[in-house]
């Protein structure tokens, strides 16, 4: 893909929003006017601005920067200058907040630049975060939970049906829903897929089950055995078939919401079902599944028994 296609591609989805940066980014740098101070008119522009000037968005939803990709790309600025400029808006003090371009902004300031072309847009505080949140999701390296976290943000944040956030990031609604049901995951099954050991496919796989002690059941099979995807999807299915409720199943008490977090937070950390049952006086009893002997084994050295 040639470098023109690159930029038409990662631009898609906040283009309505950042109207026609395309032509104004793809504009020869000679000529562009330096900040100069409180006097330079910078709005909905592009001006050489020094770094110093910039902040960081206190929102930015990007939190992690690779030290060496840093230090390659700042090289490579040394050499070239910024190929693309970084988008920011105007703010108090004469001084200006990064919506996207904080890794070239970084690099820049490692390659020793005392100034960067930006693009300076005037907008709203809520515009201004929906685009930060937007350009986030235009990286490629960006992991499912990474993009689920980002759309449950554009939704909460910015007040954005899953029909919108659709909409901006041109995906049908039901990829934006099945990302974001990832979400409901126990912790350790979201850290495997935000640490790349576990694919979307994998997780997508184990959310079809309803209990938290057989996600995590599967889960460390999974890890444990290398199962693919396939594997995963046979064993939620058979788990399913076996956990069939019958037509006679007695009903369940539910348990009080407080008591109910703590069977689910002790499910949690022993990887296994267990129930709580407490009775009106107080008293109760706690069962603890296992699945085999070395599934007992584990939970033993995980209660250091």
């Amino acid at each position: 893909m040639s470098q023109i296609n690159k930029k038409s591609a990662l631009g898609k989805g906040i283009r309505a929003l950042l109207d026609n940066i395309d032509e104004e980014i793809n504009t020869p740098k000679q000529g562009v006017p330096a900040a100069s101070g409180q006097n330079n008119n910078t709005n909905n522009s592009i001006a050489r601005i020094s770094v110093d000037q910039i902040e960081v968005n206190p929102k930015q939803p990007r939190h992690d920067f690779d030290e060496q990709a840093l230090k390659e790309l700042a090289e490579s600025i040394k050499l070239h200058d910024i190929i693309q400029p970084v988008t920011v808006i105007k703010t108090s003090n004469n001084k200006f907040q990064l919506i996207s371009g904080e890794r070239r902004w970084r690099a820049s300031k490692m390659a020793g630049l005392k100034d960067i072309p930006a693009y300076v847009r005037t907008a709203g505080s809520q515009e201004v975060h929906e685009m930060a949140l937007l350009e986030n999701l235009q990286r490629e390296n960006l992991n499912a939970i990474e993009i689920a976290m980002s759309y449950r943000r554009l939704m909460d944040e910015c007040e954005l049906t899953q029909e919108q956030v659709a909409d901006r990031m041109k995906k049908e609604r039901s990829t934006v829903a099945n990302y974001l049901r990832l979400l409901k995951l126990p912790p350790d099954v979201q850290k495997a897929v935000r640490d790349g050991q576990l694919s979307m496919g994998h997780a997508r796989a184990i959310i079809g089950l309803d209990h938290v002690d057989q996600q995590l059941y599967v889960f460390r099979e999974t890890m444990q055995r290398s199962l693919s995807v396939r594997q995963v999807e046979q064993l939620v299915k058979d788990m399913a078939t076996e956990k069939a409720p019958k037509d006679n199943t007695p009903t369940i008490t539910k348990l009080p919401p407080a008591y109910k977090r703590i069977e689910d937070n002790m499910a949690s950390q022993l990887s296994t079902k267990v129930k709580l049952d407490r009775k009106k006086n107080g008293k109760g009893s706690i069962l603890i599944e296992f699945y085999n002997d070395e599934d007992l084994e584990r939970i033993m050295d995980k209660m250091n028994i």
